[in-house]
């Protein structure tokens, strides 16, 4: 039977939450049978206290219920139901003899104003009201000013202004935890988000590099291939096996780079390291092998570099030949340095051709991804024509750039 009980209580509970008046109404008439109870009291009979010796007047049976019914509104004008109530009080106090409680009502409407009020509001009217009471107490009527009466009324009245203090207090502290609660819960799903979105720039960036490096390679070749494959078939053959090699590395980064997206469990997970400067001996022989001429350089003292800061350098020299070779135009030669400066490491591409693109005509994204990726990693990077023809790709990335990003993520 206690669980059903429970139950059943819940109910009450949340019927009463959803529907205010209707607790406000369960009140007042609770209310009203303690001070309908308390005036069949006598507290002056010869034995004391004594039960049944009196029955209170029309008036204060009036008084009481016009008080426990404004307590019906308590929470839509608690200020004036405190006022009504006061006033019912004051008019027992001056009239009643022996007195009914009709003071009960305005300590419940106290407490309501307290609860609902600010601080400095709860102490104005409290002070206010207890004050007005209890002085009305011990002034009317026939009983001493010290009698136990007068000072039950200073007492209930402070508990009543105290209690609604105290609740607002809480429901203030209550409230704060649960906004600070969902502000951490909001900032943690929009650093998610961020992460996320940056993550999603980052493969977008890769899969660029990548597909737009090799196709051009494929695109090249295959041209090369078509136009000799008559005249000259083992030069043919030559470029077709060239197409092949771009096209396989092309699928093995892919691979690699798609396989970031993968879950934790699933299979086949790539182990192949992302792609550094240590490497760019056979970068530029793809480009060679492509016809376009490439002279690299390095005075880089063989510095080991962070994985991120050998990965944008790479992807920056990748960039950037690509470029060369899809618009510098026939004939055009590339330079390529790479040299460390301080705490910096300084990556330079530099071509003579005579094209007019930069390498963001209809609609492309190379140099803006160059610049995100080293913007990235707190590094700057500048683009733009050469005097007397070319043009010009300077990346400056700071060597601890990429310790911090990793803390960063942290």
């Amino acid at each position: 039977m206690a669980p059903v009980t429970s139950s059943a209580g819940q109910r009450v509970r949340r019927h009463l939450t959803a529907h205010p008046m209707a607790l406000d109404a369960a009140l007042a008439v609770a209310v009203l049978t303690c001070m309908v109870a308390g005036s069949f009291v006598d507290p002056h009979g010869e034995d004391g206290v004594t039960w049944g010796l009196r029955t209170p007047d029309a008036l204060s049976l009036l008084l009481m219920t016009l008080g426990a019914a404004a307590l019906v509104l308590r929470r839509r004008a608690p200020i004036t139901v405190l006022a009504v109530t006061g006033g019912l009080s004051l008019v027992e106090f001056a009239t009643g003899d022996p007195r009914a409680p009709v003071a009960m009502a305005a300590v419940v409407a106290l407490y309501t104003v307290a609860s609902t009020t600010d601080r400095s509001t709860t102490w104005r009217i409290g002070l206010l009201t207890v004050t007005v009471l209890t002085g009305s107490a011990m002034l009317a009527g026939p009983l001493p000013w010290y009698s136990q009466e007068n000072l039950a009324i200073f007492a209930w009245t402070g508990i009543g202004a105290t209690a609604g203090d105290a609740v607002r207090s809480r429901r203030a502290v209550v409230t704060a935890i649960r906004e600070r609660a969902e502000r951490a819960e909001r900032t943690r799903e929009e650093e998610a988000r961020r992460r996320v979105a940056e993550e999603r720039l980052r493969i977008a960036r890769d899969l660029h590099d990548v597909v737009a490096h090799h196709i051009a390679l494929v695109n090249v070749q295959a041209g090369v291939a078509a136009h000799v494959m008559d005249k000259r078939p083992d030069q043919a053959k030559e470029a077709l096996a060239h197409v092949r090699e771009a096209s396989r590395s092309a699928l093995d980064e892919l691979r690699a780079t798609v396989g970031l997206l993968r879950q934790s469990g699933d299979p086949e997970a790539p182990t192949e390291p992302a792609p550094g400067l240590d490497r760019l001996d056979d970068l530029a022989g793809t480009f060679r092998n492509a016809g376009l001429r490439v002279d690299v350089a390095r005075a880089d003292q063989d510095t080991t570099l962070p994985a991120a800061v050998d990965l944008a350098a790479y992807r920056v020299i990748q960039e950037a030949l690509t470029n060369v070779q899809k618009h510098a135009g026939p004939g055009a030669r590339a330079e390529v340095s790479v040299v460390r400066v301080g705490p910096n490491i300084e990556v330079t591409v530099l071509d003579d051709g005579s094209g007019q693109d930069d390498g963001t005509a209809g609609g492309g994204h190379g140099l803006l991804g160059m610049r995100e990726r080293v913007s990235a990693l707190r590094g700057t990077l500048t683009t733009g024509p050469r005097y007397g023809g070319g043009f010009r790709v300077h990346a400056i990335l700071p060597v601890g750039a990429g310790v911090r990003a990793t803390e960063d993520a942290v």
